[in-house]
């Protein structure tokens, strides 16, 4: 419920989640999409706020909250899932949770990311669906993996 939400909050958190969120998107921002042309992914305003919001809604359950977080960063087109980066969220802390956000290209750029596979160097803005989905492992128990789809 909402009041148990907000004895959980810890202001620290929010603060390092805005952090998290420019590092993310400085690594979508140089996300190698194919081997001879260079994409820069776009974070969409509403879906920077979405991520942000679920990843401390899914650390406030952790013993050293968001930083102990290890985030995995994927793009999805299609059914192929492309890995884009690897963030630990404080380095000094003994990572207790893995999560893997996996975003979305809008679909509506399929036709024109297609060339981005091929050959030639180009530079290409590509935007961001607003749907992505969040898998927790919780890295000290083999007891739950949690998959939310937003």
């Amino acid at each position: 419920s909402l009041p148990d939400l907000d004895l959980l909050h810890d202001p620290e958190d929010e603060l390092l989640c805005a952090n998290l969120m420019d590092l993310v998107q400085a690594t979508l921002g140089r996300a190698p999409l194919g081997a001879k042309r260079c994409s820069r992914l776009l974070m969409p305003a509403q879906l920077l706020a979405q991520v942000g919001t679920e990843l401390l809604r899914l650390a406030c359950s952790e013993p050293c909250g968001l930083r102990g977080a290890l985030l995995d960063l994927c793009v999805e087109h299609g059914k192929a899932c492309h890995d884009v980066g690897h963030i630990a969220v404080d380095p000094a802390v003994v990572p207790t949770f893995q999560l893997t956000l996996v975003l979305r290209l809008d679909s509506s750029l399929w036709p024109k990311i297609q060339g981005l596979f091929t050959s030639g160097p180009a530079f290409t803005p590509l935007k961001l669906s607003t749907g992505f989905r969040v898998i927790k492992k919780k890295l000290y128990s083999s007891e739950q993996l949690l998959i939310e789809e937003c």
